[in-house]
């Protein structure tokens, strides 16, 4: 079918590569071919590929007046351009293009550029003097017709020469060791720019970013915090990561916190946060934080005189604040900028008199026509005949990014009947839960199944052991963790699953509907109240195949009976995160797959109890001294 022609005209440019991840060089390399190509280059390339640098440098040894469209491309896909000068640099037109482009691309793309002064002084360079300022004059007496070009190059060559970078002066100096040691410095720099996923189809991202790019000063000598404040699903994290992409190699170190409201529930949590934090900054082996107030100390003593981008994302408590970042005090560097993202405004201004607050605005209608475009149809335009109901499923979704990518995506292939149909239920109840209640409804049995599984015990856990510990509960995990990145309710980032708290909320409330009354009844429990009143009160059902224990630091001691897991035939995952527990069992239902009970206070494993369902047993530091007889069946598998 054909696109509407007025849909086009939505159309975007193309968003920098640090916010779509889309690097494909780690390093272009500006040269000119007959003064390095065969000597200092050519061994600096070597090197750079030797330890794994994809490293971009032009073999084509004939070139014509203009620079290549390839090259061009080449230069805004790197992510660090080195520039070698070299005597007869200036005197080749190719060479300043390339030069202006890699320039353009620092201040459009917030790339990087490194320039190695390879037998010629910077100074030269920066006010084109001796040889050669000599190749220059030359080439613009060439091309004196060529104003608008000509006029680009020399301040090119000054802001250039003012980088900082490498100098060979002495022919009699080791190139080898100069070589080494931008080999080095390169190299640091890729490993600490790891770049965070941003989003598949980042539309409105990079007019927010900058605007918070404006708040942040970089380069100001003081200590920023910007706070980004907006409703669920409205895009503050995913607008948090485009500016960490963007700005993040223009300090000491950085660290992106993920998920602290639900990471810091205890103070365990936080002391893991404090601990990310520092390895985040410091790198090297992990230092131990035996508590909050030791992190803080460690934090305050180790990161006070380092220029540092620190991101915490989803802040919802004060305790949080001051474990992390502290008050006016000032625990980081002069230079250090502090981004936090939060639905809770009053909690920013509580913190913190002097900070600024970014409110994230939903996107207009066109940013929305073109982000739900780009997932119902996989192209920024519409198809013939779906005008109107795309404009009734821009208006359901509110203009929330994470509710477009949702309904797009669950339409995506629908013939326009099932889209009128949904839609209809959709305007009905305005509620935006049942945006996401609808694509799960959709989906088959099973993928149901892992779906609530994540959404209730797995989210934030690696995908592998997500995918092994379902497997073994049968149920096709691969496949169905597929389906639900189709879906939009789930992703994938450096190998861990993660999903939206707004899509969590939904999976767990379809869980609470089960039985709304009587938390036994149910499939999965993992509410503090729900689990210790099941476990205590001996209500569990063979409705359960889920338990997690995330108790608060408020909460009672476990007591556990005899016969506390009898009536849980169907139970296939038991994890304990933090309860505290007392008593003993004489039976666990041989369903198991996964038991993450480390310390558990029992003595000994229930003699009736067969392990040969089990996939991962985890009771380190446990009191247990012995096993049943279904013990032998694991030890033999």
């Amino acid at each position: 079918m054909a696109k509407a022609a007025a849909a086009a005209a939505a159309s975007s440019s193309s968003p920098p590569p640090c916010f779509t991840n889309s690097w494909k060089y780690h390093v272009f390399l500006s040269f000119r071919g007959e003064d390095t190509r065969y000597n200092f280059t050519g061994h600096l390339c070597t090197a750079l590929r030797q330890k794994g640098i994809n490293t971009f440098m032009d073999d084509c040894l004939s070139r014509g007046e203009e620079i290549s469209t390839a090259l061009l491309k080449a230069i805004e896909e790197s992510r660090i351009s080195v520039i070698v000068f070299s005597e007869n640099y200036a005197s080749s037109r190719w060479c300043l293009d390339e030069l202006v482009k890699i320039l353009d691309c620092e201040k459009s793309n917030q790339q990087m550029v490194l320039p190695v002064f390879y037998k010629v002084s910077p100074s030269d360079v920066r006010n084109q003097k001796g040889c050669f300022g000599d190749g220059l004059a030359g080439l613009e007496c060439k091309y004196k017709d060529n104003v608008d070009k000509i006029h680009k190059w020399r301040p090119a060559l000054s802001e250039a020469a003012n980088l900082s970078g490498w100098t060979l002066l002495d022919k009699h100096e080791d190139e080898s060791k100069l070589i080494h040691n931008i080999v080095e410095g390169i190299s640091a720099q890729v490993i600490n720019c790891t770049y965070l996923d941003v989003a598949e189809y980042p539309v409105g991202i990079e007019s927010r970013a900058q605007e918070i790019n404006n708040l942040l000063h970089v380069g100001r000598n003081d200590v920023c915090m910007v706070g980004l404040w907006g409703t669920g699903g409205i895009g503050k994290s995913t607008i948090a990561k485009a500016i960490y992409n963007l700005i993040s190699h223009k300090f000491e170190g950085s660290c992106f916190l993920n998920k602290v409201r639900e990471s810091s529930m205890t103070d365990k949590g936080l002391a893991k946060l404090q601990k990310t934090l520092l390895y985040g900054i410091l790198g090297g082996d992990k230092l131990k934080v035996a508590n909050v107030d030791k992190g803080i100390t460690l934090i305050k003593e180790r990161l006070s005189s380092k220029r540092i981008l620190l991101v915490l994302d989803d802040v919802n408590d004060m305790r949080q604040l001051r474990s992390l970042v502290g008050g006016s005090d000032g625990w980081f560097g002069i230079g250090s900028r502090i981004i936090i993202t939060t639905r809770d405004k009053k909690l920013l201004t509580a913190h913190h008199h002097n900070i600024s607050i970014y409110e994230v605005k939903k996107l207009n209608y066109h940013e929305a026509l073109e982000l739900f475009s780009w997932n119902a149809f996989k192209s920024n335009g519409l198809l013939d005949g779906y005008a109107k109901l795309a404009d009734h499923a821009i208006r359901c979704a509110q203009g929330l990014p994470l509710v477009l990518r949702v309904l797009g995506s669950h339409l995506y292939r629908e013939s326009i009947d099932k889209w009128q149909a949904i839609l209809d239920g959709l305007i009905k109840s305005r509620e935006i839960q049942d945006v996401f209640k609808i694509s799960y409804d959709a989906l088959d049995e099973i993928v149901k199944e892992v779906f609530l599984d994540i959404s209730c015990f797995f989210k934030g856990g690696r995908s592998n052991y997500v995918i092994e510990i379902l497997e073994g509960c049968e149920l096709n995990p691969q496949h169905s963790i597929d389906v639900l990145i189709q879906k939009a309710l789930v992703n994938i980032d450096h190998g861990f699953i993660w999903m939206h708290d707004l899509v969590e909320e939904m999976g767990k409330e379809v869980v609470c509907q089960q039985s709304p009354n009587d938390p036994g009844e149910r499939s999965r429990l993992w509410f503090h109240d729900d689990v210790y009143r099941v476990l205590t009160e001996n209500t569990g059902t063979k409705n359960i195949t889920g338990i997690k224990v995330q108790l608060l630091e408020s909460d009672n001691e476990i007591c556990l009976s005899a016969t506390t897991f009898s009536n849980m035939k169907n139970l296939k995952i038991f994890i304990n995160c933090n309860g505290r527990f007392s008593g003993a069992i004489d039976y666990l239902p041989n369903n198991l797959r996964l038991v993450d009970w480390p310390e558990c206070p029992l003595k000994s494993l229930p003699l009736n109890f067969n392990l040969k369902n089990l996939v991962l047993l985890n009771m380190r530091n446990s009191h247990i001294t012995g096993f049943g007889e279904g013990f032998k069946c694991f030890q033999q598998q």
